[in-house]
């Protein structure tokens, strides 16, 4: 199946062939019909990842002391490797997702095979996501208006 990914040190977005998920406990898993893309999260992602080094470490003091304190007990090339290996990793891109329940997890209740759902799910063809971050579509809503559940709840949790 196909998925968003961005690589963080050097900012390019890819669509790779990746495995499936698996249904997990208290977990649905969806085939996804349309997901939406956050121009604030996913642009700062992108941004994030073609900002040289220097640059990076401004946008994340936080980071920069758990690299020190890791220098201070591991040393430098020890370090630095773990950095790299850190910014070589894909980040899956995506959290406001909509589509049909191809399969219920084991402790799941209130879903069934074909619902029509919004979750948290990342931009990939199949998605496996906590039930507690799903909910059912009613049928007058399209998909993709419910596709902006997520990014809707988001925004008022900031109001509250």
């Amino acid at each position: 199946m196909k998925q968003v990914l961005q690589i963080l040190n050097n900012g390019s977005t890819q669509l790779p062939e990746v495995p499936c998920p698996r249904v997990g406990h208290g977990s649905i898993l969806i085939r996804t019909a349309c997901s939406l893309v956050s121009a604030g999260t996913e642009r700062m992602l992108v941004e994030f990842g073609k900002a040289n080094l220097l640059n990076k470490s401004r946008q994340q003091p936080d980071k920069v002391r758990q690299v020190f304190q890791k220098i201070k007990t591991d040393g430098v090339l020890p370090t630095l490797d773990a950095v790299r290996s850190k910014l070589e990793q894909p980040v899956a891109l995506g959290y406001c997702n909509v589509g049909h329940v191809a399969e219920v997890g084991s402790g799941v209740i209130g879903f069934a095979v074909g619902d029509r759902v919004a979750s948290n799910g990342k931009h990939a063809e199949v998605v496996s996501v906590p039930v507690n971050l799903c909910a059912r579509i009613p049928d007058s809503v399209s998909d993709e208006a419910a596709s902006f559940t997520v990014i809707g709840a988001i925004a008022l949790q900031g109001i509250r």
